[in-house]
């Protein structure tokens, strides 16, 4: 596996397509680890790639949670911390694109009602940004695929998961949802239980192609755009175009001796991206660019890039709501 610090990305660069081309980034993340860090400075520096990045999200990490208090309470910490940068983004000197205008949280759900202490304090810390949360469902039996905050089997059919997610619509907030492409028919439910509730899937449903899903291509994709599918027929849903990059879906981008392009990235997305779009259409999906983890195999530049070569034959207004309006509408982002 080659190096996935710049001196590796930076193998590969092009200038932005269609550069004027407004766009909301609906789903990006901050952290400070040891030996990776992606924190204001750095997503500003990707921004300065071209793209006219006029909004951004804030999803969920585990980052920044409080260091005391009860378990269940410290994820306030990160809308803290998110809140903190979007406040320093706006006080001018960071340029026009106005970070973090959405911020999506993570609180356990399987409180029940006790999750309410959590979601209200959410909100108190960023009443003019919070939007919603995110709580992993990701779980598959193969001990070779890592969940996501390791949740457990079947946590979206689960009565105390149901009893917190119940409150999220009487709060005006969203529901992220990350999962396998395995785990379609479990977001279908719930999404069918809970009408009224604003559901975002993330990274299309994450179609795996690594471990024991390693060279089924046509079986993994017959199961997800079947999931898909089933899916856009629930009103309450909309979905997020991205998030291949990451080593989960098998393309190995990663181990090449220097990045793919944008046209070698738009050749293998735009099957999964299309057929999102035929089934949800453009006014329920949105590209995003789930950044820094799908840096591991492109630049935030190249990347875009692809998105556009991918939607070059659509009309300007259909153009408009994937980069940029849709997002604006599920997050509730003001653009004046």
């Amino acid at each position: 596996m080659p190096d996935t610090d710049t001196s590796w990305i930076d193998l590969t660069t092009e200038e932005p397509i269609d550069p004027d081309i407004a766009i909301c980034d609906p789903h990006h993340h901050f952290w400070d680890r040891p030996g990776n860090r992606y924190m204001l400075d750095e997503l500003l520096s990707d921004i300065a790639g071209g793209h006219n990045i006029t909004e951004t999200v804030f999803v969920e990490c585990s980052a920044m949670y409080r260091k005391d208090g009860p378990a269940s309470m410290r994820p306030v910490g990160e809308i803290e911390f998110v809140q903190g940068l979007a406040a320093q983004s706006a006080s001018g000197g960071y340029g026009e694109t106005k970070i973090a205008a959405g911020i999506v949280g993570y609180a356990d759900l399987s409180l029940g009602d006790n999750v309410i202490e959590v979601l209200e304090a959410q909100i108190d810390a960023s009443r003019n940004r919070f939007r919603g949360i995110r709580n992993s469902s990701c779980w598959d039996q193969s001990p070779e695929i890592t969940g996501y905050k390791n949740p457990p089997e079947g946590l979206l059919k689960d009565k105390n998961f149901r009893q917190g997610f119940s409150h999220l619509r009487r709060l005006d907030l969203s529901f992220d949802a990350w999962m396998y492409h395995t785990q379609l028919q479990e977001l279908f439910d719930l999404a069918k239980s809970y009408p009224d509730t604003p559901i975002i899937l993330d990274h299309i449903g994450g179609p795996i192609g690594i471990g024991p899903y390693s060279g089924k291509h046509d079986e993994v994709v017959k199961l997800w755009s079947e999931g898909i599918s089933n899916l856009s027929k629930c009103e309450n849903v909309v979905v997020k175009l991205g998030g291949l990059g990451m080593p989960l879906g098998g393309f190995k981008w990663h181990e090449r001796n220097a990045p793919p392009s944008s046209k070698d990235i738009a050749k293998i997305m735009s099957p999964y991206y299309e057929h999102c779009i035929e089934e949800f259409g453009v006014n329920r999906c949105m590209f995003e660019s789930n950044f820094p983890v799908d840096n591991v195999s492109t630049s935030y530049t190249v990347l875009w890039n692809a998105f556009k070569r991918i939607t070059r034959d659509y009309s300007k207004n259909e153009r408009s709501s994937l980069f940029r309006d849709t997002a604006l509408q599920v997050y509730r982002i003001a653009t004046d």
